[in-house]
């Protein structure tokens, strides 16, 4: 058995049953081995970012690690975008990258790039492999790497010789796994629980604030039922949507810049503010000094390394949010937060939307609130970045489904390929992208994928001619002097709907959006609908 043939086995091993890549001459003998073994399905992307975004949208589906792959020198510079996407939001990939000969390494020799180097602050933890033998250990640590403790990528860089070099010992896939010095803490210090116990007793206003961490461990069932148990209610962060229906009657929207008024106000009137599963970033509390002077925080995260980076916590605590909510909801507390439940219920009929959108052309936010009541109930909604994703996130309807985009990196062009990893990872369900015309042009190459896998996919365009959210931030900051965001009247969208055998659909009027997205909808063929929306609409 050969190196490459070893990878394979791997995979296999870890319950890997399809990748996403793009090939090249340093990759080729991997390839080759899956070619033969037949048992992992390779999705050929059109470019290797689209390979990284593919994976994660895969594993945020699927709850497990997902894997991309490409060959060496610009095919795995090109990854290092999807990395750091990954990284930002922490979605367990394992990415593979081919690599020059062994003995070639360190000489600038044609498609040589130090990946390890490159990719040292996107990923978990990085392999160059210099002997086959190391590849079965390799690939179990990396697995349990990616998906354990905060998860993350995991890049494994493997030279061409490598792979096509023999195994001296006999393949032995490891069944358990030990590693000195990293053991993530997952049940929470007993000390700290009570703590945070007395803490919430003591509260007279407590609110939880969720991240993108109580959905990737999974903990959202656990976070409701000790909402519900305590009546305490709940915001979040962009990356948190979903932990709470909108019509919980615990549900007070999401914070930030960009989220409701009337969310800010209650973190703003809490006396303890419970954190969980998310970094409290400058988009989510623009002055942390602030709030750290007048509220009691709470902070519980797996990553040790993310408690207090952004928010001083007056009680830390390190663990795994499905476990540390299990726990609390058993706890002996008995508090009353009736007359708080009522002051936030009181901000929020009392707090008025001030933004003004055009009655020309489609409203952006009944557009938001159309698509996503119409949708199925487990549908999966993939946002974009730019105003498409703000104004997405802000009026999502959520149900039973997935509400995905890049938080963290903020990452133009994530959607399509995001899909598309979606579409596979559970192809029963509906899969609908959204994105401006923008970020829609930063990877409409992937409806080359779409078309070969016959993917039935949704692709929406809000189209305003421009790259909205810079052209936004040009006109409160510069007023109004516009460079470098204006993208005129292209594509034609249904020359390139026609291009890649997709059904199309138009709208430019509210009178007419119901019917043309219920259409959308219905097709059952991969569609892209394109909506109309004025230029001048701004998110803020």
């Amino acid at each position: 058995m050969n190196g490459a043939e070893a990878m394979v086995k791997c995979l296999t091993a870890e319950g890997i049953s399809r990748i996403f890549g793009y090939p090249g001459v340093a990759i080729s003998p991997f390839l080759d081995a899956v070619f033969q073994d037949a048992s992992i399905e390779h999705i050929l992307v059109r470019q290797e970012q689209a390979a990284g975004h593919a994976a994660s949208g895969y594993a945020r589906i699927t709850g497990r690690p997902a894997v991309c792959v490409s060959s060496s020198g610009p095919g795995a510079t090109n990854l290092i975008t999807a990395l750091a996407t990954a990284y930002a939001d922490s979605i367990p990939l394992i990415a593979i990258t081919g690599q020059v000969n062994s003995s070639l390494l360190g000489r600038d020799v044609f498609q040589e790039a130090d990946m390890r180097g490159a990719t040292e602050s996107f990923v978990k933890y990085s392999y160059l492999v210099k002997n086959a033998d190391e590849i079965p250990r390799v690939f179990k640590e990396a697995f349990y790497i990616a998906n354990s403790g905060r998860k993350g990528p995991v890049l494994i860089d493997i030279p061409i010789d490598v792979q096509m070099q023999t195994l001296k010992k006999p393949f032995s896939y490891p069944e358990q796994l030990t590693m000195r010095g990293y053991k993530p803490n997952v049940k929470g210090n007993s000390l700290q629980l009570s703590r945070v116990i007395a803490a919430i007793q003591k509260a007279k206003k407590p609110l939880v604030c969720a991240g993108g961490g109580v959905i990737l461990g999974q903990g959202e069932a656990e976070l409701r039922a000790f909402c519900e148990k305590y009546r305490i209610p709940l915001v979040h962060t962009m990356m948190g949507i979903g932990v709470l229906p909108k019509n919980h009657p615990l549900y007070f929207g999401m914070l930030g810049n960009n989220g409701k008024p009337y969310a800010n106000r209650a973190v703003a009137a809490s006396d303890l503010l419970i954190i969980v599963g998310a970094r409290i970033a400058d988009r989510a509390v623009p002055k942390p000094e602030n709030l750290e002077q007048r509220v009691n925080i709470i902070h519980i995260d797996i990553d040790t390394a993310e408690i207090g980076k952004n928010l001083g916590p007056t009680i830390p605590l390190v663990g795994d949010a499905k476990i540390v909510f299990a726990a609390l909801a058993e706890a002996p507390i008995t508090i009353d937060t009736s007359e708080w439940l009522r002051e936030l219920e009181e901000k929020k009929r009392s707090t008025v939307d001030l933004r003004r959108f055009s009655d020309k052309l489609v409203n952006p936010v009944e557009l938001v609130k159309q698509l996503s009541e119409k949708m199925e109930d487990d549908a999966i909604y993939v946002a974009d970045v730019g105003q498409n994703q703000l104004w997405s996130a802000d009026n999502y309807v959520m149900k039973r489904g997935r509400f995905l985009t890049s938080g963290g990196m903020g990452t133009m062009g994530y959607s399509i390929p995001a899909a598309i990893g979606a579409k596979f990872a559970a192809p029963e369900r509906q899969v609908v992208a959204v994105c401006g015309d923008g970020s829609f042009q930063m990877s409409l190459y992937e409806l080359g994928t779409v078309a070969v896998q016959k993917l039935p996919v949704k692709i929406l365009i809000m189209k305003n001619r421009f790259l909205g959210l810079v052209r936004e931030y040009q006109a409160k900051t510069y007023n109004r002097r516009y460079e470098a965001v204006e993208l005129f009247d292209y594509p034609r969208y249904s020359h390139i709907a026609a291009a890649y055998d997709m059904a199309y659909f138009h709208c430019d009027n509210n009178a007419a959006l119901g019917e043309a997205l219920d259409a959308f909808l219905a097709c059952e063929t991969a569609a892209l609908m394109v909506c109309d929306v004025d230029s001048e609409n701004n998110t803020q």
